[in-house]
């Protein structure tokens, strides 16, 4: 009789556990990433070495290095937690496939973020030859060529690595930045500086915003039950 009190103990108790666990709903971490002083004047990019290049553009074209919205709201910073998650958790691979295009002869998106094993679609709508050169250090370095009849490949990493640079050895000036990450909870900045980290589980974090420039910034946050957090970092030269 004794054995199966307990077991019935047991079970209640892991019930009200379950039960617990899913009472709490996630919260949402948001911000603003905004650019505070002079900003540099960058060297026009020179395309006469591939007419094709060239033709794609009616204006002049300049590094992707620090782009900012009207307000000197800043594109292309990378904001991730860093601590704070329980360790072992496998979080589900996105089915929607990470895009980067090679349009102009200029990357779109100069900064993306995909998690372990999911598919990442390189595309080039261009008509001329790319060489795509991932020089990662934790997953194989891949240099791959797509002629202008080559228009799509895909890639996988299989494990988390943040940040490494892409480039083209045909055109020196192509560049963008790849950060595979083991968890969803990421993302890159537009013209207008805003991101969310969305369905964030209730706890403690560390959140670190990263400019391939300017560096990383950090910042603490308590995410509560259904909350919404607002967290924003100020760039300066």
């Amino acid at each position: 009789m004794k054995n199966i009190r307990t077991g019935l103990m047991s079970l209640t108790t892991g019930i009200v556990l379950a039960v617990s666990t899913y009472a709490f709903a996630a919260g949402n971490i948001s911000g603003v990433i905004t650019y505070n002083g002079e900003v540099p004047n960058f060297r026009e990019i020179k395309m006469d070495a591939d007419p094709i290049c060239l033709s794609k553009h009616t204006e002049a074209v300049f590094p992707q290095t620090l782009r900012l919205g009207p307000e000197k709201t800043m594109a292309d910073v990378f904001v991730h937690i860093t601590k704070g998650l329980p360790q072992g958790v496998k979080y589900p691979v996105p089915a929607e496939p990470a895009v980067i295009n090679q349009q102009g002869c200029m990357y779109d998106p100069h900064v993306l973020g995909v998690m372990v094993g999911q598919t990442v679609k390189i595309l080039n709508p261009d008509g001329t030859l790319h060489n795509v050169h991932a020089l990662s250090k934790i997953n194989p370095e891949f240099n791959l060529a797509m002629p202008k009849f080559r228009e799509e490949m895909t890639q996988t990493f299989s494990k988390a690595e943040f940040m490494f640079p892409i480039k083209c050895d045909v055109h020196p000036w192509m560049a963008a930045w790849i950060s595979v990450m083991d968890h969803p909870f990421f993302a890159v900045t537009q013209e207008d500086g805003g991101f969310v980290l969305r369905d964030v589980p209730p706890g403690e974090y560390e959140i670190e915003a990263w400019h391939e420039k300017l560096g990383q910034q950090k910042a603490t946050v308590s995410v509560k039950d259904g909350s919404s957090n607002q967290v924003n970092f100020t760039y300066s030269r």
